[in-house]
């Protein structure tokens, strides 16, 4: 973990370049640094996904309204001031991202970051040697 879940609602896949902000997002997160540099987060273990909704009513539904929801979750361990400074880091950058959008269309954007109590936790993966330092 970081993984960073975007659900949004379809029409923006035409008025935005969700690929890039995807990149953005992974770049603010790696970029995150504790006061002694070193980074907050594992390279191996970033993840951002993006899913655009096949069905959405968004308020009264009567609107051609858009929607995102970025849903960041942690695995428990870091402080939460630490926490707090990544998610303000990413909600600016997803507010540039959207800035035309939003000047143009109702949107709806929301960030919620959960810090991770797993019952039941399994990774498998061979990502993490790719970035380790020799």
């Amino acid at each position: 973990m970081p993984h960073l879940i975007i659900q949004y609602t379809a029409q923006l896949d035409a008025e935005t370049d969700m690929a890039k902000l995807c990149q953005t997002l992974s770049d603010t997160m790696l970029a995150a640094k504790h006061p002694d540099g070193q980074a907050v987060f594992p390279i191996g273990a970033t993840r951002v996904l993006a899913f655009a909704t096949t069905h959405a009513v968004i308020a009264d539904g009567s609107g051609d309204y858009a929607y995102v929801y970025l849903n960041f979750r942690v695995a428990k361990g870091r402080r939460p001031e630490m926490i707090a400074q990544v998610g303000q880091s990413l909600l600016a950058a997803t507010q540039a991202h959207f800035a035309e959008v939003f000047a143009k269309r109702p949107i709806g954007i929301t960030l919620q970051i959960d810090e991770g109590h797993e019952v039941f936790n399994a990774v498998h993966n061979n990502l993490h040697p790719l970035f380790s330092k020799p």
